[in-house]
């Protein structure tokens, strides 16, 4: 319930923050949406306009205030949202929820990679009305590069910088609209349905402009997935002004294009066009910088999503890194660089704004439909009325569908990229996932009080020198009772290793992002324990800091004696030395794999060399710390027909 409230809560602090880091996205969209949607080449139809409108007046409505701001931002996962923090709550239900997830997460990421550059060109390109022979494309990516080199101070610094920036973007957006639209208030009869119907059902083609409508909302993905940033409270609160802004400006330049009829709009950005020339230098500037914070919107939407994945099987265990101690606050170094590289691509690839906005939604839509289908699940699990969520669920397949069919319109002339990009992520999902199920099915368990007598009997044999005073292995036994084989085959037969107690964890990672708790199994007394932590999906694995935490309190409640048993260091109340053991597992030769686990099994272990080490990835102490390589037999090689020939 304290956690409600927190989520709920709304403060002028928390409104700025969420100014600054949630809407750069949709906010920045008024730069080429109706431009893309009315076209450069064809003449003006005031039909056309108030229709294009109508569809942007619609979709906003429906898609970001009615689906995310008012239903989706009720399935938080204790404040996250996004994708995997959806498929987290509703997982245990349905297997087969694996598949959107992976789905909609990759086209996520895929997005991150195309909105910088479309925002920022789009801002920059508006030089060319006072410079028109100013090069661009450099000028955006110095942009990026700072972008995304200041991801490292987090985003609560960044969120605090950007937030009267973007206070300032929507009031002049809303301001330069309203300017026009007391010109000509007829335009608001846009309003009225009518002209969506109108539109779509009498002029040729319109159906396939319904992929430059879809620009108009798709920050609404990282509106979602960016909650656990601000709260949902502040994004309701805010997105009420945001929205205000946003229509006054798609109408204001709706009034100005009208004013256009029977003309071509060739070069002119009808948004620049709503600036006195006076102040269209400053407006470009303001421009650019919303820009910049569309892009950070997309980036700490994929910071979230990355560090969830890895909780859930879905990705590499990469460096995660925490700027600050504020809930949310997150950065990974990988998928900074792998952004920016990309972005950087698609700026060189594409050169002009107009090019890339082929590529610039497709992804997106891909996601919308998969949060659709997510969430008619959570509210199927979750008691919701049945007619309702099948309402919701026929309605928004039906619109999303649609959306979707007329971005493929794109595809060849741009939108293959965005899903090349989705494709490669997805399948380093699909494989990670499927390379730990193997693992996971092939790994052979025991019953550590089985071996309650052995760890006695080579804890006390002076024969063989002491490996450490506590031996911790890190073990994925999820029961308290059991052990894997390979690490009985190390403490006896590899090489025995003779210490005074032996510990082994265990980390639970659970659907809950923030849960800190853990237990302990006594299996023998001042011999053998097992701690077994259980984490939320969102939790750094402090190892090291969480088990003294628990060495603290069995001391404290007598439940172990941890001073050294040498002689002459227990007379001092000395405390005994630690050292931890991962096995770190490679693929044994001695394999005979069907070739579609083979493939997987490779490129598992290929990826694995490039990402953080198991002792770096849990936090333990590198100087105590032992990596003992154990080959992973999954399928052994039988019927081995070889003979003996006397000599």
């Amino acid at each position: 319930m304290e956690d409600k409230k927190h989520l709920d809560k709304v403060s002028a602090a928390g409104l700025l923050v969420a100014l600054g880091i949630i809407y750069g996205d949709i906010g920045t969209s008024p730069l080429y949406v109706l431009r893309a949607v009315v076209g450069s080449d064809q003449p003006i139809q005031e039909d056309i306009v108030r229709g294009a409108l109508s569809c942007i007046f619609w979709t906003i409505t429906l898609q970001t205030t009615i689906k995310y701001v008012i239903l989706v931002l009720r399935a938080d996962n204790r404040g996250e949202g996004g994708t995997f923090a959806l498929y987290a709550l509703v997982r245990r239900h349905a297997r087969w929820l694996t598949v959107p997830a992976i789905i909609g997460g990759s086209s996520l990421l895929a997005d991150s990679i195309i909105t910088p550059p479309i925002s920022v060109s789009s801002a920059i390109e508006g030089l060319r009305i006072i410079y028109p022979d100013i090069p661009t494309v450099p000028i955006v990516i110095g942009i990026l590069a700072f972008l995304f080199l200041i991801q490292t101070f987090g985003t609560s610094v960044v969120g605090t910088a950007f937030g009267p920036i973007m206070l300032l973007w929507f009031t002049m957006l809303g301001v330069l609209g309203a300017l026009h639209i007391i010109g000509d208030l007829s335009i608001l009869q846009a309003v009225n349905p009518y002209y969506v119907y109108h539109f779509l059902n009498d002029y040729p083609g319109a159906f396939w402009l319904l992929g430059a409508v879809f620009l108009s909302t798709t920050g609404a993905e990282a509106l979602y997935a960016d909650m656990g940033h601000t709260g949902r409270g502040n994004i309701r609160v805010s997105w009420m002004f945001v929205k205000a802004c946003l229509l006054l400006n798609y109408f204001g330049q709706g009034a100005f294009i009208e004013g256009l009829a029977g003309q071509k709009l060739g070069e002119r950005n009808p948004f620049y066009s709503l600036m006195p020339e006076w102040f269209l230098f400053a407006g470009i500037v303001i421009a650019t910088a919303a820009t910049v914070i569309a892009s950070q919107a997309m980036i700490t939407g994929a910071f979230t999503l990355i560090s969830e994945a890895i909780r859930l099987n879905f990705w590499p265990k990469v460096r995660l890194r925490y700027p600050t101690n504020k809930k949310g606050q997150l950065y990974v170094p990988s998928i900074n660089w792998l952004l920016f590289a990309g972005c950087i691509g698609v700026v060189l690839y594409f050169q002009e704004s107009s090019r890339m906005e082929a590529a610039y939604g497709l992804a997106i839509t891909l996601t919308m439909l998969m949060t659709t289908i997510l969430f008619s699940y959570y509210m199927y699990s979750h008691k919701f009325n049945a007619w309702f969520v099948m309402f919701f669920l026929i309605f928004y397949l039906f619109v999303e569908a649609s959306f979707l069919v007329a971005n493929l319109a794109k595809f060849t002339h741009g939108g293959w990229v965005s899903v090349l990009i989705a494709g490669v992520m997805a399948g380093i999902m699909i494989i990670w996932l499927n390379a730990s199920r193997i693992k996971l099915r092939l790994t052979e368990y025991v019953k550590i009080d089985q071996y309650i007598q052995p760890f006695k009997e080579l804890s006390r044999d002076i024969s063989i020198p002491k490996y450490a005073t506590h031996l911790v292995f890190m073990s994925n036994a999820a029961r308290a009772a059991e052990i894997e084989s390979k690490i009985i085959y190390s403490i006896f037969q590899k090489r025995p290793k003779r210490a005074d107690i032996y510990w082994f964890i265990h980390v639970d990672t659970t659907d809950d992002p923030y849960t800190m708790e853990y237990k302990v199994n006594t299996i023998a007394p001042d011999d053998v324990y097992k701690v077994t932590f259980r984490l939320g999906f969102r939790i750094e694995q402090r190892i090291n800091l969480f088990f003294r935490k628990v060495i603290e309190d069995m001391v404290k409640n007598k439940e172990v004696d941890i001073t050294s048993r040498y002689e002459s260091l227990s007379r001092q109340n000395v405390i005994g030395d630690f050292r931890f053991v991962v096995l770190e597992k490679f693929l044994s030769y001695e394999n005979d794999l069907p070739f579609r686990e083979r493939f997987v099994m490779d490129i598992y272990f290929f990826v694995k060399n490039f990402t953080t080490p198991e002792d770096r990835w849990f936090g333990l102490d590198t100087s105590a710390v032992k990596i003992e390589k154990v080959p992973l037999v999954i399928r052994p090689v039988v019927n081995v027909k070889l003979k003996r020939i006397d000599t």
